[in-house]
């Protein structure tokens, strides 16, 4: 087990002491493993002497300290949890059992277990965590996970560190789960409980910077709901609205859309487009460095090679230039005089738009190359799969833990 701790001096003795008797009482081989983020209240003595091994953890923030727990960790399966108190530390049965029929990860439920009075802020309880849960299993697929954000979990060590889990701050939570989502791994839930916490003093977690972490770590790693669905909506209504008002005035209802409509049509169009492209981006990074898998929904941000992007952006922008041609003559045809905007802007603006795109297109193709770009170490490079022993099986637990001390 790896418990993150910064000053919990008042509590990391009581969780490392259940941690040991609830693993010792369940026969299970383990160690409990205190990543120390540079405490200065004597938390890592107190938790030396209730029987963990004390490890220091060279990068602050919650997240950094659990990265550091876990690749310290010598067991197969690894159960993260608070120093704080405020989790079951002694009932991590649930947590094993589901482990050990093969699951990756194996998320804990605070609102199907039991939330104490007092335990969880009633702005996190009733908003904070239902609205980021309810969005994180909408962007990932994941209608199995209830409580996004609960801080007892447990999962299979080398699996996590083959995702190279890099977030340092308490977005670390979000990065476990989504990642794990997005590489296909299994995750299921139990009921577990939450008590208020023993500390006397405010927790590390702040509602609004933190609240507001999670929901970016969210947002930027769904560029399917976030970028490229909406960029198909308004790129296609863009397109419609210009092809329909090409050839003059159009009415609908008793309204009339003319002129002033292609405009905002041209550049829903050229909006969509630039969002769509992004999309791509995304999906294409997400892709080179592992951290969403290729399916058959992403095999079209190959398209998004140098050569094929130059060679759409030279036919858009082709297009255009024609289209800016034939209007040129046809303001020629009068002696280049006065014109009416109304019949002119109806060519000018769809020509203007595809100049643009083609220039987009052209200029997307270079970055997207930029993005495909990886050094050969990191394509030869073999999943980390774990290099440290395990705990001897014979070892009991309290044994194990204390002889990691020495």
């Amino acid at each position: 087990m790896v418990l993150p701790c910064l000053n919990e001096a008042e509590t990391v003795e009581t969780c490392v002491r259940k941690a040991l008797k609830g693993l010792a009482e369940l026969g299970v081989i383990g160690e409990v493993i205190v990543s120390d983020n540079g405490s200065t209240d004597g938390s890592q003595a107190l938790a030396g002497a209730a029987g963990a091994r004390v490890v220091h953890a060279p990068i602050r923030g919650y997240g950094g300290a659990l990265i550091n727990g876990i690749e310290m960790a010598r067991g197969k399966y690894v159960i993260m949890g608070d120093a704080d108190d405020s989790y079951d530390l002694g009932n991590l049965g649930p947590f094993i059992e589901e482990l050990r029929t093969g699951k990756d990860v194996v998320m804990g439920n605070r609102f199907k277990g039991g939330i104490k009075p007092g335990a969880m802020p009633p702005l996190h309880r009733y908003l904070g965590n239902p609205v980021l849960s309810w969005l994180g299993r909408a962007l990932f697929a994941l209608p199995g996970v209830g409580d996004f954000h609960c801080g007892l979990r447990g999962f299979n060590r080398a699996r996590i560190r083959e995702l190279g889990l890099c977030m340092p701050g308490m977005e670390f939570a979000s990065e476990l789960v989504i990642r794990a989502a997005l590489a296909k791994y299994s995750i299921s839930e139990v009921p577990t409980t939450l008590q208020p916490d023993g500390r006397s003093r405010p927790p590390h977690l702040r509602t609004w910077r933190d609240g507001w972490r999670h929901l970016r770590f969210l947002l930027i790693f769904a560029p399917k709901p976030t970028l490229l669905v909406p960029g198909m909506v308004i790129a296609l209504t863009g397109l419609t609205g210009t092809v329909l008002l090409l050839p003059g005035e159009r009415h609908v209802s008793g309204v009339s859309f003319d002129v002033s409509a292609l405009v905002y049509s041209c550049l829903a169009t050229l909006a969509g487009a630039q969002l769509l492209i992004f999309g791509g981006f995304a999906r294409l990074y997400g892709i080179q460095e592992g951290i969403t898998r290729e399916d058959k929904h992403a095999r079209w941000v190959r398209w998004l090679s140098f050569e094929r992007c130059v060679a759409a952006g030279l036919l858009v922008g082709l297009a255009g230039l024609v289209g800016t041609l034939v209007a040129v003559t046809d303001w020629g045809s009068t002696g280049f005089g006065r014109l009416d905007p109304r019949e002119t802007l109806r060519l000018v603006l769809p020509s203007a738009t595809a100049i643009a795109l083609g220039i987009i297109l052209i200029f997307s193709g270079l970055f997207a190359s930029l993005l495909s770009l990886r050094p050969a170490a990191r394509r030869t490079m073999p999943p980390v799969t774990g290099v440290e022993p395990e705990i001897p099986a014979q070892r009991p637990a309290a044994a194990a833990a204390k002889a990691s001390l020495r």
